[in-house]
């Protein structure tokens, strides 16, 4: 079926000119083509060329006549995508492929501004990002997996495609005798993202042929959810105040503690807590009834330690510092 396909690129609504992130696979291939037929003379070709394998110049290769057939200009960035130890190859390309476009889009490489970006992913992708979000036991931001429009440093990125399913992006470029290039990483099932493209999709197929359209709709309610949640963590950190007072956070249900808590150490300190950090640093809140009760959990990438009536966070240097001086009472020139 390639009706889903036609029915995606009808609704989207861009501004223009547009730029579409150009692998030379099928998806962004058939996105590309779609795009440039649609909104002729207004859309932009981004490639990025990891240098991770050998077959990478022949991608930049194909997206060039590609591009050059259908009389669409491209910018091409070559980056150094390697991870960084403990970093997964995946997430250290990803990050590496989304700076490299919004690069290309201020750069003025494309000559024109540009500030919209669209990207392929499509319902197999969403699928993929919910059951390994699943997997690693995520949170509702979690399980609302990839978002079909977002904004970021004033460029609004789109996913047109994540209610069509990857055989019908493939259906239609069969259909119009377009070629496409494999990337020969994807059949690598060392990564889990392939174990479960290849594994278990074809058996929920199988089970549940509808699995697409109700896991889209479980994703948006979270979404929904995830969007809620965060509306209600800025307006409980108004009330408990930078740096949060325990008083206030005890007056909170335990729920809304751990959320406003999340929000506060990733909006104002830029770290995570697992949720047996979290678990424990609920517990001593719940404790501290008392002026003589310390608290100095780890969290993340530093440490929350008790400031008189609220709470601090601290990186492991910032801690370091504090040990060394022998006193062990933070400063505010600590910060």
């Amino acid at each position: 079926m390639t009706l889903a396909f036609d029915a995606a690129i009808r609704r989207f609504a861009p501004r223009l000119p547009l730029a579409v992130g150009l692998s030379g696979g099928a998806d962004s291939t058939a996105l590309l083509l779609a795009c440039a037929e649609r909104w002729p003379g207004q859309v932009h070709a981004f490639h990025v060329h990891h240098g991770l394998q050998a077959a990478a110049d022949g991608f930049e290769q194909h997206c060039a006549a590609l591009c050059a057939r259908l009389g669409v200009p491209l910018a091409v960035r070559r980056v150094d995508a390697r991870h960084a130890p403990g970093q997964s190859p995946e997430d250290a390309a990803r990050q590496a492929r989304y700076k490299s476009f919004e690069a290309l889009a201020l750069d003025g490489q494309a000559l024109v501004a540009i500030k919209d970006i669209a990207i392929a992913q499509h319902a197999d992708d969403q699928v993929e990002t919910l059951l390994l979000a699943l997997s690693r036991g995520a949170g509702i931001p979690g399980l609302a997996a990839m978002p079909a429009r977002w904004e970021r440093g004033g460029i609004a990125w789109h996913r047109p495609l994540l209610r069509v399913a990857g055989a019908d992006i493939r259906a239609w470029l069969q259909a119009r005798g377009e070629r496409w290039v494999e990337d020969p990483s994807n059949a690598d099932e060392r990564y889990t993202r392939n174990r479960i493209r290849r594994q278990l999709l074809p058996a929920l197929q199988q089970a549940f042929p509808e699995f697409r359209d109700t896991f889209a709709r479980s994703c948006g309610h979270a979404a929904q959810a995830s969007e809620l949640l965060q509306e209600l963590a800025e307006t409980d950190l108004a009330a408990v105040g930078q740096p949060p007072r325990i008083a206030a956070l005890r007056a909170l249900s335990r729920a809304r503690q751990a959320n406003v808590l999340r929000h506060w150490l990733r909006t104002v300190h830029g770290t995570t807590p697992t949720a047996a950090q979290l678990g424990e640093l609920l517990d001593q809140i719940a404790a501290c009834t008392t002026r003589g009760h310390r608290i100095r959990i780890k969290v993340g990438r530093g440490h929350v330690v008790r400031e008189n009536e609220s709470l601090g966070w601290y990186n492991q240097q910032v801690l370091d510092l504090i040990s060394a001086r022998g006193d062990g009472a933070p400063k505010p020139h600590d910060f």
